[in-house]
């Protein structure tokens, strides 16, 4: 019995050593039917379907060839004493001024050769060198500029030049992706991407009528005049002005809507410069001590605290402690609205103001005056 029992335990070994070479050298030999096809699945890599991701690639290639780099530079103002030997003989080299030189950005608006940039970026420049993405230079020449609104409309004479699209800048909301493109410290042209932090932002010191769009795209010195677009690549607004304490960006940037370039472009190209309305008033916001001061009930509207003598709205008969709560029928909150408002009108034209006084509706007929250029804070 014993000596069958070892001979069974040796031909399951046997048989069980046999199964496992066959199993590891010959598989299919064990195979009883047909296995079915195993298709892996593979991802797409056509650009479109990369596009649709996280990829900003079209919008980029749509409006970096339209953003340009602008060199400026300004002859020394020749020192008095320059001629002089012993002014010479102590400072030597030091008696010539260096040439200043610029670096901003700028955006072509137009196959004519139009192009929006900044003042600042422009502002007392002898020579301006405009250089496109694709290597091309041309002087540019100044058409006209608006210091209130830091903007600046130059033209350059080539061909087949690339437009960018305009945008509608109203329809931003808070949160919308979009690419800040430039020449930031001279490196080259840049695309940076963020979201919009704040729209209407104001009183911020920077120019006399704002309304920027906020944004934590990166924006660096030389990205001034430079274009902030949508995801689609259309312009949203002129990259203008940072918040820094070290001189780079701390991802608080500021850009000038579209809405508002394009109407000082429209104005600078039909007249030469920016024409505004002036009444001759002094703002506050309506706050809930000066309601209870001049005994108004309202909550929204700009209180006028001061009247100038003889001007637009004393004429109109406007008074100290009137609250405007509209200018040509369109709604005021704040002052910034009430300065955009009286700056908007005509001129010379008559225009319909409506103030609340001592809780009473009143409509007052003003014509306004032209506004004189860097009046800050005063209507």
């Amino acid at each position: 019995m014993k000596r069958y029992w070892l001979l069974f335990s040796q031909s399951v070994t046997l048989l069980l050593a046999l199964w496992f070479v066959v199993a590891t050298l010959k598989p299919q030999w064990l195979e009883t039917g047909q296995r079915p096809a195993v298709v892996p699945v593979l991802e797409s890599t056509s650009p479109a379907a990369a596009a649709a991701g996280s990829s900003y690639r079209h919008a980029a290639r749509a409006a970096a060839p339209a953003v340009v780099s602008i060199s400026t530079s300004k002859a020394p103002a020749r020192n008095p004493y320059a001629n002089d030997p012993w002014f010479r003989f102590f400072y030597g080299e030091q008696a010539e001024s260096q040439p200043q030189t610029g670096l901003g950005s700028g955006v072509i608006v137009s196959p004519a050769g139009y192009l929006l940039t900044n003042h600042h970026v422009i502002a007392d420049a002898d020579e301006i060198e405009v250089q496109l993405s694709d290597g091309r230079k041309a002087p540019g020449r100044i058409i006209g500029t608006d210091p209130e609104t830091d903007l600046a409309v130059l033209k350059i004479d080539l061909e087949r030049l690339p437009v960018i699209t305009l945008g509608d800048s109203e329809q931003l909301a808070v949160g919308d992706v979009v690419l800040a493109i430039g020449n930031p410290f001279g490196v080259g042209q840049t695309v940076t991407s963020g979201i919009v932090s704040a729209l209407g932002r104001n009183q911020l010191g920077i120019n006399t009528f704002e309304n920027f769009i906020q944004t934590d795209a990166a924006i660096n010195p030389g990205n001034s005049g430079g274009a902030l677009v949508d995801a689609q690549g259309r312009l949203m607004g002129i990259n203008t002005a940072i918040y820094s304490r070290s001189g780079g960006s701390m991802g608080i940037g500021f850009a000038i809507p579209t809405s508002i370039a394009r109407q000082v472009m429209e104005a600078i190209l039909r007249d030469g410069k920016v024409t505004r309305g002036w009444i001759g008033v002094e703002p506050q916001a309506l706050t809930p001590e000066l309601a209870a001061y001049f005994d108004t009930e309202l909550r929204e509207g700009v209180m006028i605290t001061g009247v100038l003598q003889n001007g637009p709205a004393a004429q109109a008969g406007l008074r100290p402690g009137d609250v405007i709560v509209s200018v040509a029928e369109q709604p005021v909150r704040n002052v910034a609205g009430l300065l955009a408002a009286v700056a908007a009108l005509t001129p010379g034209l008559p225009a319909r103001l409506e103030v609340v006084r001592r809780n009473a509706h009143q409509q007052l007929q003003v014509v306004p005056a032209q506004r004189k250029a860097a009046v800050p804070r005063e209507q």
